[in-house]
């Protein structure tokens, strides 16, 4: 390490909390667990914030007099930005780290919120819907970069917890929505200003740690290169393992997308639910996202990722095909079901292609994250135009099958090898 680097670790560590600056970035092989818990708690003021946009959807329907396919358009707008912005960040930030621009994409949120709750027509609605997914394609790449930098090797457990922050941080989303947007409307959400500011504050402490540990990180990744070399990870079988890993995604994203944008209307037109009351059956799909997520971790670091990832999309098959058809009760316990099941794929999925490439945490980061928001935002345009056309009932139906692409997971090349070896 040259000496302008000593300097810039001496000086990161004189305006960090101890705790945070003097923890090496793999003390023999240990995760930094006061790290990725900072991480889990960001991701979840993260997402937390950026679930209000999905979570007032009813309230901005009634108050614009919106139609599904609007609804559906405000998702798009929110994940065209999140995702296409995504790899090209990771991709920069693979060439020249940023450690204060987790707080920088925080900001951008933050904006976002004010706007949102001060938008006054459709036009500015989709404005601030873009704006925040701005920030989220800032805040996802580096995240997963801070995780993989203070995992010590136990990839799969660290980014569950940095993923399962962000779930519950979904799940929040509603239930606050339910006990404080919907009695005070939408000027309501300016209150959560409060909370992006904390974000930022927990952000930048996160950043002087990362300052610090860039070059060890460095080290450890190219121990990863070379067992990936020794592993025999051709570039074309690399390609070949991305492109059925974005096909899983791409179910996931689409059915995920149909559940969490219109499961709420969902319940009303169908059972007559109130809005308060659907928002706490979406609560209920969040958490359970959430916990399928935390477990599915360190569940693929001992099973392994293939076999999480095969049980995970093809295992919530059945329940996708029965939820149409279940009363309101079917549907609350399937719909759990569904989001434990489905979740536990989550990180493994993400850290899968990053073994693939561990030269680009950010760009791989940023790719993954990108098209599951992506898919995510173009499945509620076109299940909303779909919803429009028929009925959400069809919609439920038509998406209930696309866990079979889960059979794809037949032709990825097994990792375990290569983890043992890294």
């Amino acid at each position: 390490m040259n000496a302008g680097a000593k300097v810039d670790q001496a000086s990161a560590a004189a305006i960090s909390p101890p705790s945070l600056a003097d923890a090496p970035v793999h003390p023999d092989m240990q995760p930094v667990r006061i790290v990725l818990w900072a991480i889990c708690l960001a991701h979840f003021l993260n997402d937390l914030l950026q679930s209000l946009l999905v979570a007032i959807f009813p309230l901005l329907k009634e108050t614009y007099n919106l139609d599904f396919a609007q609804i559906g358009y405000i998702v798009l707008a929110f994940q065209l930005t999140a995702s296409l912005l995504q790899p090209g960040v990771g991709y920069f930030t693979d060439k020249r780290p940023m450690p204060f621009g987790l707080a920088i994409g925080m900001c951008a949120t933050l904006g976002g919120l004010i706007m949102l709750a001060y938008a006054s027509n459709y036009a500015l609605i989709l404005i601030a819907a873009a704006l925040v997914g701005t920030g989220s394609s800032i805040f996802h790449p580096e995240g997963s970069r801070v995780t993989r930098m203070a995992s010590g090797g136990r990839h799969g457990a660290a980014q569950s917890i940095f993923q399962v922050g962000g779930n519950f941080g979904q799940a929040a989303g509603p239930l606050l929505a339910a006990f404080i947007i919907v009695p005070l409307g939408q000027r309501g959400i300016v209150w959560f200003a409060i909370v992006a500011v904390f974000a930022i504050i927990v952000l930048a402490r996160i950043g002087v740690w990362y300052k610090a540990n860039i070059h060890e990180a460095a080290a450890r990744t190219k121990r990863e290169v070379k067992a990936a070399a020794e592993a025999g990870m051709t570039p074309r079988r690399v390609a070949l393992a991305i492109g059925i890993l974005l096909a899983l995604m791409f179910s996931k994203a689409f059915y995920g997308s149909a559940l969490s944008t219109f499961y709420t209307f969902y319940l009303m037109d169908t059972f007559g639910v109130s809005v308060r009351n659907a928002q706490l059956f979406l609560f209920l799909y969040m958490a359970a996202v959430a916990v399928g997520v935390y477990l599915g971790g360190p569940l693929g670091d001992r099973v392994g990722r293939k076999n999480v990832i095969w049980f995970s999309i093809l295992g919530a098959l059945p329940f996708t095909i029965a939820l149409p058809y279940a009363n309101l009760a079917g549907v609350a316990i399937l719909s759990v079901l569904i989001g434990l099941i489905m979740a536990a794929s989550m990180s493994q999925i993400l850290v899968y292609g990053l073994e693939l490439a561990p030269r680009k945490v950010g760009t791989m980061a940023g790719l993954f994250f990108g098209f599951s928001f992506g898919m995510g935002g173009l499945g509620a345009a076109v299940l909303g135009h779909v919803a429009d056309i028929t009925s959400l009932s069809f919609v439920f139906k038509l998406s209930g099958f696309l866990p079979v692409l889960g059979l794809l997971c037949w032709f990825l090349p097994g990792m375990d090898k290569r983890r043992a070896s890294a």
